[in-house]
């Protein structure tokens, strides 16, 4: 199998919260990135909820 090498930009702030998440499960980021990639190309979809719930208003913001 040919590798490539792929270079992202990332907010440091982004960097260190994401990649501690991955650690501990034991993944490192290269092999996050490849799990998505390849759930991507096996499913022909983005494996990612992107429904946004609308926030549950109370009464005094309603009135408002």
């Amino acid at each position: 199998m040919t590798t490539t090498n792929y270079n992202i930009r990332l907010d440091q702030d982004l960097k260190d919260r994401s990649f501690s998440v991955l650690e501990s499960y034991g993944l490192t980021p290269s092999q996050a990135i490849r799990l998505f990639l390849n759930q991507v190309a096996d499913t022909n979809a983005i494996p990612l909820s992107f429904d946004y719930q609308q926030p549950k208003l109370n009464a005094q913001t309603l009135a408002a």
